[in-house]
């Protein structure tokens, strides 16, 4: 590094810590914080991974105090745009606004107007926005210095909450000028996170990968054979607890009778899930948020936003369809630093029930349908209109677009409309592209579901197997979780070094049936391997070296925690997805 390089460098983090102190009145910074922001400020994109609750706003909102031109925040949560830009108006930050359906139609004129009058330096924006061509090209016009994407696993197919709408960010993104792209999320596995970068046509990306480790959690799993007896344990051992708890259920029925059973037995219990009323659920988050409850019994549902520090404990009643989902979860406990407490209820017959939601296939007739009417058609045409010409519902119609988008046969227009891509390849074979394209996506699924029940069922350090599986070393030995903690149970033998042994994690190899993967996690008898097409497979160490099952091709990548993947080069296509077609010469 030379020594205007230093210069420069010092002068960034100086001015970053003095808007951090005046602006905010935030007095120091957190591990990757200032990384981030000195990235950003150099010009690179960057893909940042930090835990809820520890500062990942901060990470945008004090550069764009440092950069001419608005930022532009991209969130999904109502809510908590609500809640930054009442933040942000006690500070002298510069003003901030918000572009969402819940605001008149006047309101959205009037924030407009502020942006195009350089008198806002914050504008959060719902992504079903990035519909409306208007919109953009207002913002186009203001010239903004940064693009802040929250909740940035929704952008990925393979993320736990996939959204849609965020299909359209990579093409926003382009049309305000690329400016620098800051995509953060709390939980990213490492195809997700290769998604992502994807997705958001991100260019000479960095990616922080901080805190995964929660050491404050212990995490427990209490197996049962019979579903009552497991309910009976889950109430009592909630009854028995003090502090603000969680319980997590697979289905809204069992939300429903989940918080009966634990009013019953005396707590202020109430059910979530997406089939109540918006303010019902609304009413429940308030009463979550102001200690107005003592549990909440809640699907998935009851999940991105959720940010209250005292959660002393979450129970799973069954296990989730991914340790994503699970680290996600859990991770709403303890974010005090105070201690707190994770535990699974776990059946193995559980994990049928995932499999069976995660087991429908695409209506290939509809597909067809659609792919020959827009290839007839020839132009774009409206999402309504096409509804309503195969009578078919909206969220139906979106996953089936969605297929056709990733095998790209079919465009999202500026307009929101769609339109058959104009070097697609023909209706046939962009319906057998898109099946195929389901099919990977779904052995992926399978192999995250297997991947759940290697956590439940382990007699290792869970905190071990959850970090592996996010690509994070770990010491085999945590000190906090059930197996560790077991009277009997001695510390295990340290693991063979990451960078040593013929497969050391993160190095690519090849398998002759599954193709290209990525080394997750080695053990004295195992390993485990993420494939590109097939998901994460654990094979055994012996047989690997009997049969020669696997050729390694390149050396580790950086590990999870580096600021680095320095190349400006597209990242590679993430599980499951097709590569890009060549375009024909013209």
């Amino acid at each position: 590094m030379s020594v205007r390089t230093s210069w420069d460098k010092l002068g960034r983090r100086r001015r970053v810590r003095r808007v951090a102190r005046e602006v905010f009145d935030w007095r120091e910074l957190r591990p990757g914080q200032s990384e981030a922001m000195d990235l950003l400020l150099q010009g690179h994109d960057v893909l940042l991974v930090m835990p809820t609750g520890s500062g990942k706003s901060a990470v945008y909102q004090i550069p764009a105090q440092l950069m001419p031109g608005p930022t532009i925040v991209v969130s999904p949560l109502i809510a908590l745009q609500r809640d930054q830009v009442a933040a942000l108006a006690e500070r002298n930050a510069g003003g901030a606004t918000m572009l969402n359906s819940s605001r008149r139609a006047s309101d959205s004129e009037a924030s407009l107007e502020k942006i195009r009058a350089g008198e806002t330096e914050y504008v959060f924006l719902a992504p079903e926005q990035l519909a409306k061509n208007e919109v953009i090209e207002q913002l186009a016009e203001a010239k903004p210095s940064l693009i802040a994407v929250d909740e940035a696993h929704c952008v990925s197919a393979w993320g736990h909450d996939f959204r849609p709408d965020y299909l359209r960010l990579g093409a926003f993104i382009e049309r305000l000028g690329h400016p620098p792209v800051i995509a953060l999320t709390a939980t990213a596995a490492p195809p997700v996170r290769e998604d992502i970068v994807a997705a958001l046509g991100m260019r000479d990306v960095r990616q922080v990968i901080r805190g995964f480790d929660r050491p404050n959690i212990t995490l427990r799993v209490r197996r049962f054979e019979d579903e009552q007896a497991k309910r009976r344990a889950l109430i009592e051992d909630a009854a028995g607890r003090d502090g603000l708890g969680l319980v997590y259920v697979a289905t809204r029925k069992d939300a429903e009778s989940y918080a009966a059973d634990l009013a019953a037995a005396g707590l202020r219990a109430e059910p979530y899930h997406a089939g109540m009323k918006a303010a019902e659920r609304e009413r429940v988050h308030d009463l979550f948020a102001t200690n107005g409850v003592d549990v909440v019994a809640a699907t998935s549902a009851f999940g991105m936003g959720i940010d209250k520090p005292d959660v002393r404990y979450v129970l799973h009643s069954a296990p989730p369809e991914s340790p994503d989902s699970y680290y996600q979860e859990i991770g709403r406990a303890g974010r005090d630093g105070e201690p707190a407490e994770a535990v699974l209820y776990y059946r193995s017959q559980d994990l049928g029930l995932r499999r069976f939601f995660a087991a429908g296939r695409p209506d290939e007739k509809m597909l067809e349908r659609i792919t020959e009417l827009l290839h007839a058609t020839g132009a774009s045409v409206q999402t309504g209109e096409l509804r309503e010409t195969l009578d078919v519902g909206a969220s139906k119609l979106t996953g089936l677009v969605n297929l056709l988008q990733q095998v790209e046969a079919v465009e999202v227009d500026e307009q929101g409309d769609l339109r058959y891509a104009p070097d697609g390849p023909p209706p046939d074979e962009a319906v057998a592209e898109a099946v195929e394209f389901d099919e990977s996506r779904r052995r992926v699924d399978d192999s995250r579901i297997d991947m759940m029940r290697a956590y439940a069922e382990t007699t290792g350090c869970r905190r071990r197997a959850l970090l592996e599986y996010f690509g994070e070393p770990s010491p085999a030995y945590c000190g906090n979780c059930d197996n560790d903690l077991a009277a009997d149970a001695p510390p295990e033998a340290e693991p063979a070094a990451a960078d040593e042994g013929p497969f050391p994690v993160r190095s690519e190899v090849t398998h002759a049936a599954w193709g290209q993967g990525t080394v997750m996690s080695v053990e004295p008898d195992r390993i485990t391997v993420l494939f590109t097409s097939e998901g994460y497979k654990t094979l055994s160490l012996a047989a690997v070296e009997k049969e020669d099952l696997l050729t390694r091709v390149s050396p580790p990548a950086p590990a999870a925690g580096e600021a680095a993947r320095k190349s400006g080069k597209p990242a590679k296509k993430p599980a499951g997805k097709p590569r890009k077609r060549a375009k024909a010469a013209k």
